[in-house]
């Protein structure tokens, strides 16, 4: 095996060009990944009509939202049409004849605002704390992404898991962005502060280890692919690969507390749309317990091929993305350093 000099993954680039590399790869999966949503939320709706409370789960791959239908008869740009489609294609066919191609990202503005500073906040602490344990501290191991992975998902879903509920809150009772003080002030007089983070522990307990079994496995993919094509960085299409490989396992591996977090959030946010009282929070180990008992192991795997088909290459397009964007700022700060001298 040829020696390959070791290179610092983040050297070179600050955390701001690290943040826009970030904010740019969840823009474009979201462009990417939004189509394949609306179509299964219409798809669902088709099983299930839409009434007024009634909560969607809509996920880009990236970040899950609550959809909230706040109207019986037309729930905004997300069902118009009560057209009979037969399939996902059929759908996509008829929803872009019908209603037009614009349709297909008819949820794209509400995810872009909570998914892309979400995304800058996880990947780059990522970068960071990956950085900071091995090159910083000194540890060696495959661990360390695993670890930094963990750790960054856990401060992001922190993070971002009041202003969702807020979201929530604004969406089902048509709360304009000025009472948005009054909103929050409200929930935490009523419930209190941890109020903010209801629906935290069910989202820690799939992300988290999502996020650690995607980067453990994501290095050790890209480091296998760089050794067998000999090169010292991961050009776009090996980031893609293992990205694609990566999200696929992670999405796997975690999908029985993706099935509990779907029913918790999907309950949480029908309550807090028909006004009725939160009740103290099931486990979700009793809820896991309940999915087994009503259908065996197949209900905590259920939705594993749609979850794999989106996960798998919204994981590919925004890790290539994301590393395409670091390089490009790591070539420019290195052509200005050579110019400056």
């Amino acid at each position: 095996m040829v020696e390959r000099p070791v290179v610092t993954p983040s050297a070179g680039i600050t955390p701001v060009q690290q943040m826009l590399a970030s904010g740019t790869g969840a823009l474009l999966t979201s462009v990417f990944v939004t189509p394949l949503d609306v179509v299964k939320i219409r798809l669902q709706a088709q099983q299930t009509p839409f009434y007024q409370g009634k909560c969607y789960l809509y996920c880009n791959g990236l970040m899950d939202h609550i959809y909230v239908c706040q109207n019986g008869a037309g729930c905004t740009s997300w069902y118009k049409t009560p057209t009979h489609f037969s399939g996902t294609l059929d759908a996509f066919v008829k929803i872009t004849r019908n209603e037009g191609v614009r349709s297909l990202w008819s949820g794209l503005p509400p995810t872009l605002v909570m998914a892309v500073p979400a995304t800058v906040i996880y990947f780059t602490c990522y970068d960071q704390l990956r950085d900071l344990l091995r090159y910083g501290m000194g540890f060696q191991g495959n661990y360390i992404p695993l670890v930094a992975g963990g750790l960054a998902r856990l401060g992001a879903v922190s993070v971002i898991s009041p202003l969702e509920l807020v979201r929530t809150k604004m969406q089902s009772r048509k709360v304009t962005y000025s009472e948005l003080r009054v909103c929050i002030l409200s929930s935490v007089a009523q419930d209190g502060w941890l109020s903010l983070w209801r629906g935290w522990g069910p989202t820690v307990l799939r992300d988290v280890p999502f996020s650690a079994l995607y980067w453990f496995n994501y290095e050790l993919v890209k480091a296998h692919l760089c050794d067998k094509y000999n090169v010292s960085q991961a050009t776009f299409s090996i980031s893609f690969t293992a990205g694609a490989i990566s999200g696929a396992v992670a999405a796997i591996m975690t999908l029985p507390f993706d099935v509990v977090k779907t029913r918790r959030q999907i309950q949480l946010g029908e309550m807090e749309t028909l006004g009725v009282p939160v009740k103290n929070p099931t486990s979700t180990w009793y809820i896991m317990r309940g999915i087994w008992t009503e259908s065996g192991y197949r209900g905590l795997f259920a939705g594993f091929i749609p979850r794999v088909i989106k996960v798998a290459p919204a994981c590919a397009v925004m890790i290539s993305t994301y590393e395409f964007g670091k390089i490009f700022f790591q070539k420019m700060n290195l052509d200005r350093q050579q110019q400056a001298c």
